[in-house]
């Protein structure tokens, strides 16, 4: 309860406004569509609050607004979507505060330490914003060929890639496998951390404000191996990073994942405060080649 303030001459109390967390899945905000909620607790066991249980029809539902989104997201120019990822960080720091409290509730830090990961997470979508108009000539390119033929390569996404959010670090190492995925033009299903998706759970409300295109994003959270199963095995997800997936569950999904021949990104050491290379940007991209004729050879045996 908050502290006593004077109302018409009266002492009056005001209820404290508890934050219901929920799931973003096509721009809105649902609940799980099974009603059921688990506790989130710190490390000392202390309620934090009760966060959206998400159910197999959950994860179809997050598949199809991601397919439907793919169009317009891929479609879009790079310098647009570098745009949209540099808002995300603007709107980030403007919350900044919040989000302090947040990871250090979620991952048991100190006030210092959960501010270097909110400040290193924001920069992280900087990074990924200056990315996202210069990785295609970085990976593509004119390829030298005999003949009289113009070969050029270019990426293009993949579709819609499930991520399998890290379990311990869960706003930083989140940003860190999420943001290069978007930033080449595919959609994303997010797992977040079990232990502690509230932090991912408010990420979305920033990408809701954020120019993120409703579907473009989706996050649920839950038990991971229940929500990631069958992400792994769904006809319609192209790619799963099984970052925050333990090694029994990593080779499960590997396997549901091979019967539509699904790139996967298999969980390796990372320290999420490192600059990070273009790994996660090439990840999920395919590459296109694309042959053209130069034209007849003239008179001095040149060609254009």
């Amino acid at each position: 309860m908050s502290d006593n303030v004077s109302v018409g001459g009266s002492a009056a109390r005001r209820l404290s406004v508890f934050k219901t967390y929920k799931l973003y899945v096509g721009g809105k905000f649902p609940r799980s569509e099974s009603g059921r909620v688990y506790e989130v607790t710190d490390s000392k066991g202390k309620w934090l609050a009760n966060a959206p249980l998400s159910s197999r029809k959950d994860a179809r539902d997050a598949v199809v607004a991601a397919r439907k989104a793919f169009g317009g997201w891929s479609g879009a120019t790079a310098y647009n979507r570098g745009q949209v990822l540099y808002r995300v960080a603007e709107m980030l720091e403007g919350r900044r505060e919040q989000f302090v409290r947040e990871v250090a509730d979620a991952e048991s830090l100190s006030k210092a330490r959960a501010t270097a990961v909110v400040d290193a997470a924001v920069d992280r979508w900087v990074w990924y914003a200056g990315w996202t108009d210069k990785i295609a000539q970085v990976v593509g390119g004119g390829n030298p060929v005999a003949g009289p033929f113009f070969n050029l390569s270019s990426p293009e996404p993949t579709g819609v890639v499930a991520v399998v959010a890290p379990q311990e670090s869960s706003f930083l190492g989140l940003v860190s496998v999420l943001a290069p995925v978007i930033a080449t033009g595919n959609t994303a299903v997010v797992v977040a951390s079990e232990r502690s998706p509230l932090p991912a759970l408010s990420l979305a409300e920033v990408l809701a404000t954020s120019d993120v295109p409703g579907g473009v994003v989706n996050v649920l959270s839950g038990r991971t191996a229940e929500i990631a199963a069958p992400l792994a095995a769904h006809q319609d997800v192209n790619a799963i990073d099984i970052a925050g997936a333990d090694e029994a569950l990593a080779k499960e999904l590997e396997i549901a994942a091979a019967d539509n021949l699904k790139r996967v990104l298999r969980p390796q050491p990372v320290d999420y405060f490192e600059t990070p290379g273009i790994e996660r940007l090439t990840a999920f991209l395919e590459t296109k080649t694309v042959w053209h004729p130069t034209g007849a050879l003239g008179a001095a045996g040149s060609s254009y």
